[in-house]
């Protein structure tokens, strides 16, 4: 069908009306839209206590209540008006941009499409006043404490067409609940209430971050996540960051913020999902609360109408810096945490004469345990690790006061012995010397080990129950953690190694390839790259990172030239490199169905405990589980 012929019309200046109800498209997109642009205001304006009443999902009514400086009567009119705004002045003003709201559009935009009622007191004022409608409206005194309460009711009255395009009551009130949910996790210090329909569905005192964050996102989160805190420079990045075992299928547990603002920034997001890439499996979401603050000068919010969009003067800097602050933090694994892992300990450190105290609770009538002979897995890791560094008789090795298990027959006979018997199988303690005494049960977070379990696990024991441990994901972590280590230490200091092509690998480009290729070459160069254009069409690959000569010139290039692009490095080469490595440390890693010793599993759990990321294997699967005594207890129904 043929488009309907356009009505021809001369060039005529819009009605100011008009004009308030275009803007309201993009500005008051829906009730969240409002509940947004006046929950902001009402920060700007220094409040600490907000009150938020919605009905019929903020369609019929949105009205928000603060306590903050207040509007003098003679600006009420002003303050309806289009463009008219006390945040900014000047060029400079806009440039360095310190509020929320700045644009002076959002109160017009709103009255343009909803009746509007606007009460306001200042400090020094008698009693309050009120506005109703526009900025035609007359200003009269009204009754009300210091601050200001905006009425918004009946959202598209007199634009029916775009009323229909709204959802059902409750999808509405979904999205108007939650960016109240992501101001208020940006502002721990103000109280926040919110009603709907006459009942309070949530109410958030003044509080500090950490309990605001676990009262919002859940106990889930705030059981499982880690505390970071890092500063260089101009930038400060501060919040908390979910352990890979609190991660969802969605990405809604992910909140930003830069200067206090909510954003939806593709360089944050990168650089936070990179962090996560070697601990979080490939379609889950990692959640986190964090805030990045620097100079407002060095940001640019006037990007987008929804103000969720950012762009940055120097993006390469600030996504290096959240991928390594980031990076650091996911490091600690939640076993070490939140407590002290002493370093490696010899066998010879444990006692003077080079004998571990491990051996001398075995009886002289047993033959030693000895490592497992045909693999280097028991050296590699008894070699370094002293299995348990509790003397004969303590808590952990006597096995006559419930210690660890040897994995043989007869000490399971041995249980259930008479007690002449079980008194002469019994080793004779070895007097304990200060410096043989147990070190304190939280330096060893992962216990010690009991038995192997069909070959594949190792159970563990410490001083909260029992531990479970993936022996194969957990080799492969410390494997892969050590070999990418050793790379990056021999790597300092050197120049990135290149392999040339013999024959340059051409393909078809576009403009903006071209262009990245011309604007980037010296950052294409220090990641060993030689990208040369041959025509506005065509590039060509002469040189690339040796490491990564066998992969395909031509995706490699892409890859780089679309994260240059957009984020001012690239990541490509690590991640491709990490994944070459990770497949090394799995093939090289201990099979299932290995048997190990009592002494090389507990040097497994020595190793994991010093080892960063250990918490996950390099797919992003768990490497070890906890069990509570107070869970074994409701299993057995134990006390009740």
């Amino acid at each position: 069908m043929n488009a309907p012929a356009p009505t021809i019309r001369p060039i005529q200046q819009l009605p100011d009306q008009l004009i308030s109800q275009i803007a309201a498209g993009e500005v008051v997109e829906r009730p969240s839209a409002v509940v947004k642009e006046l929950l902001e205001n009402a920060l700007d304006a220094g409040s600490t206590t907000i009150t938020i009443r919605l009905e019929e999902g903020g369609v019929k009514r949105i009205a928000i209540t603060d306590n903050g400086r207040g509007i003098a009567p003679e600006q009420l009119p002003l303050a309806l008006s289009r463009h008219a705004t006390s945040k900014i002045a000047s060029l400079s003003d806009l440039e360095n941009v310190g509020t929320l709201g700045f644009r002076g559009e959002a109160l017009a935009s709103i009255a343009s499409v909803a009746s509007v009622r606007v009460t306001s007191r200042t400090a020094d004022a008698a009693h309050a006043f009120e506005i109703v409608g526009s900025h035609e409206g007359v200003v009269a005194p009204s009754s009300g404490a210091c601050g200001t309460t905006i009425d918004v009711q009946d959202l598209y009255f007199n634009t029916p067409a775009r009323r229909k395009f709204l959802k059902s009551e409750q999808t509405e009130y979904a999205h108007c609940a939650e960016v109240v949910r992501r101001i208020a996790l940006s502002r721990p210090d103000v109280a926040f209430s919110l009603s709907h329909n006459g009942r309070t569905i949530d109410h958030w005192n003044v509080s500090e971050a950490a309990k605001r964050s676990a009262h919002i996102l859940g106990s889930d989160f705030a059981e499982a996540r880690l505390a970071l805190d890092e500063a260089a420079g101009p930038l400060h990045l501060h919040g908390y960051v979910g352990l890979p075992t609190a991660s969802k299928a969605r990405a809604d547990g992910q909140f930003f913020y830069v200067n206090g603002r909510f954003v939806r920034d593709k360089v944050l997001v990168h650089a936070v999902k990179a962090a996560y890439q070697d601990v979080l499996h490939g379609d889950r979401f990692p959640a986190y609360v964090l805030s990045l603050d620097l100079d407002p000068a060095l940001v640019d919010v006037n990007v987008h109408p929804s103000k969720t969009e950012v762009r940055f003067r120097d993006s390469r800097a600030v996504h290096q810096f959240v991928f390594h602050a980031v990076q650091r933090t996911l490091a600690q694994t939640s076993a070490t945490a939140h407590g002290s892992v002493p370093g490696p300990m010899t066998a010879a450190e444990v006692r003077p004469s080079g004998t571990p105290l491990w051996q001398l609770s075995q009886s002289p009538s047993q033959p030693q345990q000895r490592p497992h002979e045909q693999t280097s897995f028991g050296a590699q890791l008894t070699q370094t690790f002293s299995p348990s560094p509790y003397a004969a008789g303590s808590r952990w090795d006597d096995a006559a006061t419930g210690g660890g298990v040897p994995q043989r027959l007869e000490a399971y006979g041995a249980l259930f012995a008479s007690d002449a018997a079980s008194t002469a199988a019994v080793p004779v303690p070895v007097p304990m010397t200060a410096a043989d005494k147990p070190l304190s049960n939280d330096d060893f977070p992962l216990g010690f080990a009991l038995a192997q379990l069909h070959g594949i696990y190792i159970l563990a024991q410490n001083t909260r129950g029992l531990v479970l441990v993936d022996m194969h994901a957990a080799h492969e972590r410390i494997l892969y953690e050590q070999i990418k280590n050793a790379l990056d230490a021999q790597a300092q200091g050197q120049e990135m190694q290149v392999q040339a092509l013999l024959i340059p690998v051409t393909f078809y480009a576009d403009a903006m390839e071209v262009a990245t290729v011309h604007e980037h070459a010296d950052t294409l160069a220090t990641l060993g790259f030689d990208i040369a254009a041959l025509s506005p069409t065509t590039l060509a690959v002469r040189s690339v990172p040796t490491l990564l000569k066998n992969a395909d010139a031509q995706t490699l290039a892409r890859d780089v030239l679309r994260d240059v692009r957009e984020f001012g490095g690239s990541r490509v080469l690590i991640e491709r490199r990490n994944e070459l490595l990770g497949t090394l440390a799995c093939h090289t890693a201990v099979r299932a169905n290995r048997i190990l010793s009592q002494p090389e599993m507990n040097a497994l759990l020595r190793q994991m405990e010093s080892t960063e990321r250990a918490d996950q294997c390099n797919h992003g699967r768990p490497t070890w589980v906890q069990l509570e005594i107070s869970a074994l207890d409701k299993l057995f129904l134990r006390g009740q």
